[in-house]
């Protein structure tokens, strides 16, 4: 299925990394008051890398439940406050926004990066683009000085870039939704043995909890490396970075030369795509996996109820 990091990943492919510049990014329709907090705290996350100054969804129900009874939350007659003032916080019905940006959700696909900005994106069934695609001459130039740095071919098939590395973590998606749909995926098959795995939750408590469910357990028997929490190959923090030329399927917020270590190869992905991606060896969806899994899987459930 499509994911908020799909939402977005294809958001600035559409308006480019300059896009935003100047504004506020406000996330609106039915795609998005379907989302999850966490998932909108991805879409929002990311709203910079179009040049925006920030990203927001107007409060709803969805917030009010994610907020209700979580520390320095409000409570009592102090909540009811905070709900009246919280309600205000929206956008006029009858406003006028300076740029106005539709995308259909329902025909969207699982999509990642070919190039070196997170606007050079194409959906995961298509092919790397050729810089003859793009009409700008800078664009064009852009996309030649991508396709050599990320050592690509303009017609491959984005399913069969093979990876050395998957990166599961970064502010962007190491929530415990995006390990949760991860670990859905992972449970009971095998890693590509010639990739490298590694699994950084997003914060201690975020790696507490995961623990307490025994998503751990699912990750370490898969063979992936289980993290503390810290940017780690977000940005290629001390020993957590590629080798030169290294291919990396990276659920981080960006995919710039160097980024994840001098030389290093980034497309960014969604959590279960980097999941899939593990599994197989090259880009690849959930959807393209034997619907059997290989091995026997992992209770989850009755770990966390032992605990």
């Amino acid at each position: 299925g499509v994911t908020a990091k799909d939402i977005i990943l294809a958001v600035i492919a559409k308006i480019g990394t300059g896009g935003g510049q100047g504004y506020v990014l406000e996330y609106r329709g039915s795609a998005i008051r379907a989302l999850s907090m966490e998932a909108r705290m991805t879409i929002c996350n990311m709203s910079i890398e179009a040049g925006a100054r920030a990203g927001l969804v107007a409060p709803d129900q969805t917030t009010y439940d994610y907020m209700f009874g979580r520390p320095h939350a409000p409570q009592g007659t102090d909540w009811d406050a905070a709900l009246e003032y919280w309600n205000t916080l929206r956008t006029d019905d009858d406003a006028t926004f300076d740029v106005e940006v539709d995308l259909d959700a329902d025909t969207l696909e699982p999509f990642v990066t070919w190039g070196t900005n997170p606007g050079q994106g194409v959906s995961l069934s298509a092919k790397v683009p050729s810089p003859e695609d793009f009409g700008d001459e800078n664009a064009k130039a852009a996309a030649e000085r991508a396709l050599q740095y990320m050592g690509l071919e303009a017609g491959t098939p984005m399913k069969d870039i093979r990876v050395d590395t998957v990166f599961l973590g970064s502010c962007t998606n190491s929530r415990m939704e995006d390990l949760r749909a991860a670990a859905d995926v992972l449970r009971g098959r095998r890693k590509d043995p010639n990739i490298r795995m590694l699994v950084v939750p997003g914060s201690a408590r975020v790696r507490l909890e995961a623990e307490a469910e025994g998503l751990d357990k699912v990750f370490k028997d898969f063979g992936a490396e289980w993290r503390f929490a810290g940017c780690s190959m977000c940005l290629g923090m001390n020993p957590d970075q590629l080798e030169v030329g290294e291919r990396c399927a990276s659920t981080s917020n960006r995919n710039f030369e160097g980024r994840q270590g001098k030389g290093g190869r980034t497309h960014l992905v969604s959590p279960v795509v980097a999941a899939a991606t593990a599994i197989r060896g090259t880009l690849s969806s959930p959807s393209d996996l034997d619907p059997d899994p290989v091995v026997e899987p992992v209770d989850t459930k009755s770990v966390t109820d032992a605990a």
